[in-house]
C-alpha cells in the first residue's frame, strides 16, 4: 500500500510540476529574471505551494503517526548555521543557472529533456560528491 501511495503522490506532484510550467526552465528563469522581462505567474504557484505546506505542516505536528500508519517523522533542528545557508545558496545558484531544481529536472527528464540529463547528473555527481566528504569527515574525527 505505502509503494502505491508513494508512487501516485509522486505522480500527482510531477504532473503539477507540468501544469504549472515548473519543469520549463525557459518559464523558471523568466519567474527569476527580476531585472529583465519577469513573469510572475510562478509566484502564485509557489504561493500555493506555501499555504498547503502550512497547513500540512500544522496537522502533521499534531500527530504521531501519518495517515498510512507509519511514524511521523518531521524535522526537530531550527538551527540557520554554515551548512544550512551554504546549502541554500548553492541551491538557488544551480536553480538560477539551469532553471531547474531536483523535482522539476527529473519530471523534465522523463519527458527527454537533453538540458535535464545534464541537470541530473550534475545534481547525481554533487550528491555523490557531499556523501564522499561528508563520509570522510566523520573518518577524519
Amino acid at each position: 500500500m505505502n509503494l502505491f501511495t508513494s508512487f501516485l503522490a509522486g505522480l500527482v506532484f510531477g504532473l503539477g510540476l507540468i501544469v504549472s510550467g515548473m519543469a520549463n526552465p525557459a518559464k523558471v528563469l523568466g519567474f527569476l529574471d527580476l531585472a529583465g522581462a519577469w513573469d510572475p505567474s510562478l509566484l502564485l504557484v509557489m504561493g500555493g505551494a506555501i499555504a498547503v505546506g502550512v497547513i500540512a505542516f500544522f496537522i502533521a505536528r499534531r500527530r504521531t503517526v501519518s495517515l498510512l500508519g507509519t511514524p511521523m517523522r518531521l524535522p526537530t533542528s531550527r538551527d540557520i548555521d554554515r551548512r544550512l545557508v551554504g546549502g541554500s545558496l548553492l541551491f538557488g545558484i544551480g536553480w538560477g543557472v539551469a532553471g531547474f531544481c531536483p523535482g522539476p529536472g527529473l519530471v523534465a527528464l522523463g519527458m527527454g529533456e537533453v538540458k535535464a540529463l545534464v541537470f541530473v547528473a550534475a545534481m547525481l555527481g554533487g550528491m555523490g560528491l557531499w556523501t564522499l566528504f561528508e563520509n570522510h569527515a566523520k573518518v577524519s574525527k
